[in-house]
């Protein structure tokens, strides 16, 4: 039986079945041909009624489950395969379980083929690796449906990333205290939807780019909190914040961009903030390799030059006026950071550059 690793957050067992490439291949050919919804609804099945059931050959599917057992997705009884235990309860978080195996398996490509690259010249990496330009920033000022096609294909990726790491950001800081929030690179709402669903008290902008905003308007439409939602279309990088407002956030926002531009963009926040309002970033954070990463990290490892240590983060407030800076690492499946501040008078004139 496997074992379960103690945990802060239940979620990170899905990383348990694709600690290893053939383990995440073998996952993700089990949901794409049916054979785990099969399961699902099957107490038990042999080996030949699940090839027949699916359409599938005979020794494939042999194949395929002797993998699934020795990742322990399976058992097997004597020939009759049901799904483990733990699996079952990872199918809990199954929106996150095929969204990391479809973005592994797709960041798989670049890491093989130009990890060198990465190393050498992370310029060079990004300009022939195809998993980055699965973000297409560059895409969301047209409504063409291409366009919004993209948009919402990497905004998927992005809100379910949020719906769980946004637990954590909350669980080490109290929301409660405040009335209205301003998200900046807000992307689909949904670290605003879990916020304004924990505390009714509060109301969030969100503030992206004109696609951006449009397919996250979508996205929290029919939500009971929707009313105390607003979209607000701009470039955070060229335009001015709306301001007065007591929190604001950036999750998982400013790694996207170099140092000089990330400064900015913590100065335009300031500049947002009323006197005594906090701002909160959440971000992955630079971090010493620990033990061998698990194949599930090649995506978030492609984008390891984009990561800061929080001291970083740190220095932009103290350059912005801020007190209260407070600072914590928490530990998901790679380490976050989350650093706090509060507004002084000095960041009131944090108008953007």
């Amino acid at each position: 039986m496997r074992e379960t690793p103690d945990r802060e957050f239940e979620y990170l067992c899905v990383d348990d079945y694709m600690r290893r490439m053939i383990d995440a291949r073998a996952l993700a050919t089990a949901f794409e041909i049916g054979l785990i919804d099969t399961l699902s609804r099957a107490e038990e099945a042999r080996a030949d009624e699940l090839a027949k059931r699916l359409g599938a050959d005979d020794r494939g599917i042999t194949f395929l489950l002797g993998l699934l057992a020795e990742n322990g997705v399976i058992e097997n009884r004597d020939g009759a395969f049901s799904l483990a235990g733990g699996f079952i309860n990872a199918l809990r978080f199954r929106d996150l379980m095929e969204m990391k195996l479809s973005l592994s398996n797709f960041a798989a490509h670049d890491f093989l083929e130009l990890f060198s690259d990465l190393v050498k010249s992370p310029e060079g990496f990004m300009t022939k690796a195809r998993f980055p330009h699965l973000f297409a920033y560059d895409r969301c000022f047209d409504s063409s449906e291409d366009d919004r096609r993209v948009t919402r294909q990497w905004m998927r990726v992005t809100t379910v990333l949020t719906k769980y790491e946004s637990q954590a950001c909350m669980k080490y800081h109290d929301f409660g205290c405040y009335e209205r929030m301003l998200d900046v690179g807000g992307n689909s709402g949904e670290f605003a939807l879990r916020l304004c669903r924990k505390h009714p008290a509060l109301r969030a902008d969100v503030f992206d780019l004109p696609l951006v905003c449009d397919v996250g308007m979508s996205h929290v439409g029919d939500a009971a909190e929707a009313d105390r939602i607003r979209f607000v279309r701009g470039n955070a990088v060229t335009d001015d914040l709306p301001e007065d407002y007591d929190l604001v956030t950036f999750k998982s926002m400013l790694h996207d961009w170099p140092d000089h531009i990330a400064r900015n963009l913590v100065k335009k926040g300031a500049g947002a903030l009323k006197k005594g309002g906090t701002m909160v970033i959440f971000e992955r954070a630079s971090t010493p390799v620990i033990g061998t990463p698990g194949y599930s990290l090649l995506p978030f490892l492609v984008f390891f030059h984009s990561y800061r240590p929080p001291e970083f983060y740190v220095r932009c407030m103290k350059e912005n006026g801020f007190i209260n800076i407070s600072s914590k690492i928490i530990n998901l499946e790679m380490p976050f950071l989350l650093v706090t501040g509060v507004a002084g008078a000095q960041s009131l004139s944090g108008k953007g550059a």
